[in-house]
């Protein structure tokens, strides 16, 4: 059976509120919605979530479409940033840049890459640990961390080389069996993974 990542869409950026706190953006919840309606939405079997609002509301829009209770991970949310607080867009790119360059460094604050991929690896793997196989599970989660669990999936170095598209709202896939990559980011409202699922399951 099969796992997947997926992070939130689309975001309004509310620079009075800390950054775990913003929401989706219409946008954001109109293309969640979108992917609610897809056949892989509806087999999930468990929905675990980062408690970062964002990634929530992303959540329980697939948790209606299923029909399974939503749960919250801890020790599963962006890496920390609130050192350097609100950037603008520009000046978060050129910071992300410098986050992936330099894993093992904290840029201005942050919290250091490889610590952050220490943790969501240690989250995500602690879930599957006591998980069913059985069960198809999907992580709801944020672009930085779920790019660092893909790396340690890979086998390879962190590298923003892996990262997910702009605009947030992507998934990748992996098997609960072998943990190896099924398939690269892909946007959540375009995948069409049913059949690759319903050939795991033979």
């Amino acid at each position: 059976m099969y796992a997947i990542y997926l992070t939130h869409p689309q975001i309004r950026m509310e620079p009075d509120k800390p950054v775990p706190k913003w929401s989706v953006s219409a946008l954001g919840r109109s293309r969640a919605v979108k992917a609610a309606a897809l056949p892989w939405a509806s087999s999930l079997r468990r929905i675990v979530s980062s408690d970062e609002t964002k990634a929530l509301e992303t959540a329980e829009i697939l948790a209606g479409a299923s029909g399974v209770s939503l749960q919250t991970l801890q020790g599963s949310g962006e890496n920390d940033r609130s050192a350097t607080g609100f950037l603008l867009p520009e000046a978060f790119e050129a910071a992300a840049d410098r986050f992936f360059a330099d894993p093992e460094q904290s840029f201005m604050g942050w919290e250091r890459a490889v610590d952050a991929q220490a943790r969501i690896v240690a989250a995500v793997t602690g879930v599957l640990e006591i998980h069913d196989p059985a069960l198809p599970i999907a992580f709801i989660g944020h672009g930085g961390v779920g790019t660092l669990l893909k790396c340690h999936l890979m086998g390879k170095p962190i590298s923003r080389t892996q990262d997910q598209p702009a605009g947030g709202g992507n998934l990748f896939a992996f098997g609960l069996a072998d943990r190896a990559l099924a398939c690269d980011w892909t946007p959540m409202e375009d995948w069409q993974g049913w059949e690759l699922w319903q050939g795991w399951q033979q």
